[in-house]
């Protein structure tokens, strides 16, 4: 009888990492599900917007929506994309930080923090469960 290989994932207490993987990529669905509400909802502020803030209501609402892209990648090959994992969840965290420092006193702060903030969590949940770091593993193998 030939030997088998040994497993890639190690069963742990906690649970095994295929079950770690659906729940990363549960978030990650979630997360996209949020950035697809966000732009429905950035719809009406690009349509009532004035000549001075068009452009950025247009280019938030953008923003959604190339993050509920770069969500759904994740959800499809979360250790293939390099760099990804890293660069939404600064981009996150950064937005979090700077809601933060602005306070309530600049429009759209207490939203933002909330948002962007319960974001941050949930890709370093994501991250975490699906050991998105490997990325640059594979990155480093095919180059």
């Amino acid at each position: 009888m030939p030997a088998r290989a040994p497993s890639r994932h190690v069963e742990t207490g906690t649970g095994s990492a295929r079950i770690h993987d659906r729940v990363a990529r549960a978030l990650l669905v979630l997360a996209a599900a949020g950035a697809v509400a966000a732009v429905a909802g950035a719809v009406g502020a690009v349509a009532d917007a004035g000549p001075a803030t068009r452009m950025v209501e247009t280019w938030r609402m953008l923003g959604f929506g190339v993050f509920a892209g770069v969500f759904l990648l994740l959800v499809y090959r979360p250790r293939l994309y390099a760099g990804i994992w890293e660069l939404a969840i600064l981009n996150k965290l950064a937005l979090t930080l700077a809601a933060l420092s602005f306070g309530s006193g600049a429009d759209g702060a207490d939203a933002a923090l909330i948002a962007d903030g319960a974001v941050t969590l949930i890709l370093l949940a994501a991250y975490v469960l699906s050991r998105g770091w490997t990325a640059w593993s594979t990155a480093r193998a095919v180059a």
